[in-house]
């Protein structure tokens, strides 16, 4: 464990929060591409022009013995992939309360568990109840996924100082991008070479155990109570984050959370981004294999691509955004706006102008990977605002944000199965028609009334006149050199 003395606690802390949440998206994104496989295609008629392309694979079907699968229409795949989000914002908010009081290890520990372990039920579920029965799975497995955002916030809001919290925000939750990166490529691949999609969640599941064992042993809820941190970065974290959190948290301050309108601004642009995000995560193999006609290799193959440059993206605008801050180049409300507006405007265009390409599918995919590159400075933007307005309530906080905007997680998919019932090129455009106008509207709100400034709420809930005191010491620990 030697590793664990040249890397400063807060980093191995990143890390394996970084590979916490990509656990959990391989687990969530996982059954996106194995689905393309478990259900059969609608037969077509030869010779009819239906709007999608010529391609890998070829959907006349004219002998009924040819079919096999499950017979679920787009609907009912769109209930089955939308099941998940169901349980995923019930446990949001019980799962940053509980990480606010006893600490984010276990809150997010047994969640990502918990998903692990259902996620290598899924084969066998299927098999004996069918639709019904992994519907009820993938509610379950949301549930325990519902905690890892509110802790892991919880968690940087005791190790992450502010003149860290870009790059740090980025790392942790840019492991969304590589589980997505493993879930599609990883799925296509393993399908491919077993011809099973039983596979898939046997790989996934048993990773996720494993980074459970290590995450017991190597992470601590804080630096006070971790055994292997050096005086040094202990002292250097107690000086960076003690003015910005109290040691036991106050009772939760309800009533001026929800009157908060910064709070109300983040909920807004949380839920643009989540519905762009989601209409392309969880969508995306399906418009592959139903408008381009992949194969199962090729759709895992490039339906990852775009992950990997959002992840590389994340990175770069996170360094990106504390250098701006740290320069005084633009005050942290104006760079959590300026980043935000990047996430949002960009992303929609660029669903859009591949939409209008057709069947190029060269053109499709760069502007595909150009999306989900620009949506990766939502990490700096506004991923990391909520520990701006509160540090001490980080995880309630997160778990309000983010359960608000994993509602879009449910509608996403539904509307874009109810849309797309014969998944035509025509039928998709107007499905990003949408996720543009959505975009617009809530990133402009979010711009309006957004605030990068420490709420008074946050160091007391009853004496407002704190707020001039609490933004006065942001503003110094931002200025601050960062020597160790």
């Amino acid at each position: 464990m030697d590793f664990l003395f040249i890397i400063p606690q807060r980093w191995v802390m990143a890390i394996m929060g970084f590979l916490a949440v990509a656990n959990a998206y391989t687990m969530r994104v996982c059954l996106n591409i194995a689905i393309t496989q478990m259900v059969h295609r609608r037969p077509r008629e030869a010779g009819v022009d239906d709007g999608s392309c010529p391609g890998d694979i070829d959907e006349v079907i004219t002998d009924p013995t040819e079919i096999n699968g499950f017979e679920w229409d787009e609907e009912t795949q769109g209930i089955i992939l939308s099941a998940f989000y169901y349980g995923y914002i019930v446990t949001h908010l019980p799962g940053g309360m509980l990480a606010e009081r006893f600490g984010g290890k276990y809150s997010l520990g047994f969640g990502v568990l918990s998903t692990a372990v259902f996620t290598l039920l899924t084969p066998w579920t299927v098999n004996m109840g069918g639709a019904t029965g992994l519907i009820i799975l993938r509610v379950l497995e949301g549930l325990g996924e519902g905690t890892t955002f509110p802790a892991l916030n919880a968690m940087l809001a005791r190790w992450a100082p502010v003149s860290e919290r870009g790059r740090m925000g980025s790392l942790v939750f840019g492991g969304a991008q590589i589980g997505n990166i493993a879930g599609t490529y990883l799925s296509g691949l393993v399908m491919k070479e077993t011809g099973d999609w039983h596979s898939v969640f046997y790989l996934f599941g048993s990773i996720g155990i494993l980074w459970f064992i290590l995450w017991a042993l190597l992470c601590y809820n804080d630096p006070e109570s971790h055994p292997f941190i050096c005086d040094k970065e202990k002292k250097y974290l107690e000086e960076a984050l003690g003015r910005h959190r109290n040691s036991q948290p106050s009772a939760i301050p309800w009533k001026a959370i929800f009157m908060s309108v910064p709070l109300w601004a983040l909920v807004c642009a949380q839920i643009g981004h989540d519905y762009g995000y989601f209409t392309m995560v969880t969508d995306l193999p399906k418009y592959m294999t139903g408008v381009l006609k992949f194969d199962i290799h090729r759709t895992g193959t490039l339906a990852a691509l775009p992950y990997a440059v959002m992840w590389i993206s994340s990175i770069l605008f996170g360094w990106m955004c504390d250098k701006i801050v740290k320069k005084n180049w633009l005050t942290v409300t104006n760079a959590r706006k300026t980043f935000t507006t990047i996430a949002s405007v960009g992303p929609g265009i660029c669903m859009i102008l591949a939409s209008y390409s057709g069947c190029n599918t060269e053109a499709v995919v760069i502007l595909f990977t150009a999306s989900m590159g620009l949506m990766g400075a939502f990490y700096p933007g506004m991923k990391v605002n909520a520990l701006d307005l509160s540090g001490n309530y980080a995880g309630t906080i997160m778990a309000i944000v983010n359960g608000i905007g994993a509602i879009t997680g449910i509608i996403a998919p539904y509307l874009v199965g109810l849309l797309t019932p014969d998944s035509t090129l025509v039928q998709w455009r107007l499905v990003f028609w949408i996720a543009l106008a959505v975009f617009i509207l809530t990133n402009l709100v979010f711009v309006a009334w957004a605030s990068g400034d420490e709420q008074w709420w946050n160091s007391s809930a009853q004496d407002p006149s704190k707020h001039n005191e609490a933004e006065a010491a942001n503003n110094r620990s931002v200025n601050a050199e960062v020597k160790l």
